[in-house]
């Protein structure tokens, strides 16, 4: 009863949503000078000259990544490729072994005053 009524009108409030929101169009940045129209040297050679980072090739660096390989249960076939850096691999083997540990302890019989 009321339906019709009101999807006509939210069709016809969002048809004129965008119309409403759009904004003008702004020429991009390319440094070129707007009075003369000539590049500058800097701007143009700029992205050329962007530093990579180096490739780490310790393995015992913190952020040299390291790629695992683990089965996927409920396949024989299946393997999952997991890589992360140095830092991420001990930061997930410490919180496993917090969980362990506190499970354990949760678990241990008699009294523990906290």
């Amino acid at each position: 009863m009321f339906t019709t009524p009101l999807f006509l009108a939210a069709l016809i409030l969002f048809q004129a949503a965008p119309a409403t929101m759009a904004e003008p169009a702004t020429p991009p940045e390319t440094g070129a000078d707007p009075a003369t129209g000539q590049v500058d040297a800097a701007a143009e050679a700029a992205p050329d000259e962007a530093a990579k980072p180096e490739k780490i090739t310790d393995r015992s660096h913190p952020d040299f990544v390291r790629c695992r390989t683990e089965a996927v249960i409920g396949s024989r076939a299946r393997r999952k490729r997991t890589c992360m850096t140095n830092r991420e691999w001990e930061l997930l083997a410490r919180r496993g072994n917090a969980a362990a540990r506190e499970f354990v302890g949760d678990n241990q019989p008699g009294f523990l005053p906290e």
